[in-house]
């Protein structure tokens, strides 16, 4: 009776193993998934190293948001980590290092600290979205990306538009190292 006792307990802990490496398994790959900051691109917002949770339901229930920090497939075959910048329809262009969408000046605080540090010229060099991807407007089901290290980011403005299916999803929360650990805008 022992035998059996031991049996029926083995099996107990190898049901459960099975249905916690399933669960983690899904949410993994279908909620949530963890990526780390690769580069400076997103500085100062984001640091090199900085590793954040991926929101991959917020994308297959509804769209990209302007300003959002998104995670998505690039053409190198590798993910990158950007601020959505232009929606679709949206007309983008920057002069005197000023966000213009749709002709109305925007706000981008998340700047303000290199903007600050900036001397020797603007930190976002002047453009208009027909200069850099051939279009007046972002296409539909696309968006328009930049890095917040505006001179120091591959984006948008030398990759072309990002097609929405490409998003892996959004990313709001650091969760290490643990002196960055929060929420970022």
């Amino acid at each position: 009776m022992n035998e059996e006792k031991k049996k029926n307990e083995t099996w107990e802990w190898i049901k459960a193993l099975l249905i916690a490496f399933g669960l983690a398994a899904v949410i993994r790959i279908f909620l949530f998934t963890p990526i780390v900051v690769d580069g400076i691109s997103m500085m100062p917002t984001l640091e090199h190293g900085d590793k954040m949770i991926v929101n991959k339901i917020g994308y297959t229930l509804g769209k990209p948001d302007r300003f959002d920090i998104v995670v998505f497939h690039a053409p190198e075959k590798k993910d990158y980590i950007k601020r959505v910048i232009g929606l679709p329809g949206d007309k983008v262009e920057y002069r005197d290092d000023i966000l213009y969408i749709n002709d109305v000046p925007q706000e981008e605080p998340y700047l303000d600290q290199y903007k600050a540090e900036v001397t020797d010229g603007p930190l976002t060099e002047d453009f208009t979205l027909e200069e850099k991807i051939d279009r007046m407007t972002v296409p539909e089901g696309h968006v328009f990306v930049m890095g917040d290290n505006r001179r120091k980011s591959k984006d948008s403005r030398h990759i072309g538009a990002v097609p929405i299916d490409e998003i892996i999803g959004s990313t709001k929360f650091v969760f290490w190292p643990i002196a960055d650990f929060g929420l970022v805008e």
